[in-house]
């Protein structure tokens, strides 16, 4: 597999792409990991592009600003200007723009909401793992966000999300369950997998990435993917 980086206009931002050698277009995954914008998380980056590519995926996964110059809304301009580039290459790139997504883990999963939501998007279906909904963690994570809920609507693509109880950063009430009643007031399709084990920043739940997440692993919790998957098919959104 070759895999190359493009820098994006926005400062500090540029794109990992995850190409399959392949000549038919195929659907496609921009991925959008967590870190509470201190850092680009391995485990929800590059093993979760990896793991797509191998169901026959065009993988991507955004680095947007963090650390020193972390700031939300550069970061929101990096998506964009993403998927942007995606779409304007999606000829050399393999990639089927309309089976094209987006995933966002916790801080990623805001970012994903805030995209999907755009009038613009170029996103056809969304999935939001543990995300964060509502600014309760601005200050943990030094940036100033917004409560992405209050940007769904009748247009909001089809949405796929998945948490734990355990999550004690991203609790049920204040985040996923939020959005769940946002999507559901403008009766966009969604699914949500509320899970009793596992808990925040899990990726995969898998050995796979429980090697670079502290031996993390939760088997009943990584059903969130085959789920993902299988909801896609259910859809026909690929």
């Amino acid at each position: 597999m070759k895999i190359d980086n493009v820098k994006l206009k926005q400062p500090y931002s540029s794109l990992d792409i995850y190409h399959s050698n392949t000549d038919e277009p195929l659907p496609a995954i921009v991925i959008l990991p967590g870190g509470s914008h201190n850092k680009i998380m391995e485990r929800d980056s590059e093993r979760v592009a990896l793991t797509f590519a191998t169901h026959a995926w065009q993988a991507f996964v955004v680095r947007y600003p963090v650390v020193e110059h972390r700031n939300y809304q550069a970061a929101k301009v990096a998506v964009a200007q993403a998927f942007d580039y995606i779409v304007a290459h999606a000829g050399e790139l393999a990639v089927d723009v309309n089976r094209l997504g987006i995933i966002g883990f916790s801080a990623g999963g805001q970012l994903a909401a805030a995209y999907s939501n755009r009038p613009d998007t170029h996103a056809k279906f969304v999935a939001l793992g543990y995300p964060v909904i509502q600014p309760t963690i601005d200050e943990r994570m030094q940036v100033m966000t917004e409560n992405v809920a209050t940007l769904v609507n009748d247009k909001t693509p089809a949405t796929f999300m998945w948490g734990s109880n355990k999550d004690e950063l991203t609790p049920f009430v204040d985040h996923l369950q939020v959005y769940a009643d946002a999507l559901a007031k403008y009766n966009v399709p969604f699914e949500l997998h509320q899970f009793s084990t596992g808990g925040h920043g899990m990726a995969l739940a898998n050995k796979y990435t429980g090697i670079v997440n502290f031996n993390r692993v939760d088997e009943h919790m990584g059903k969130w993917f085959p789920l993902f998957l299988d909801w896609l098919k259910e859809l026909q959104l690929i």
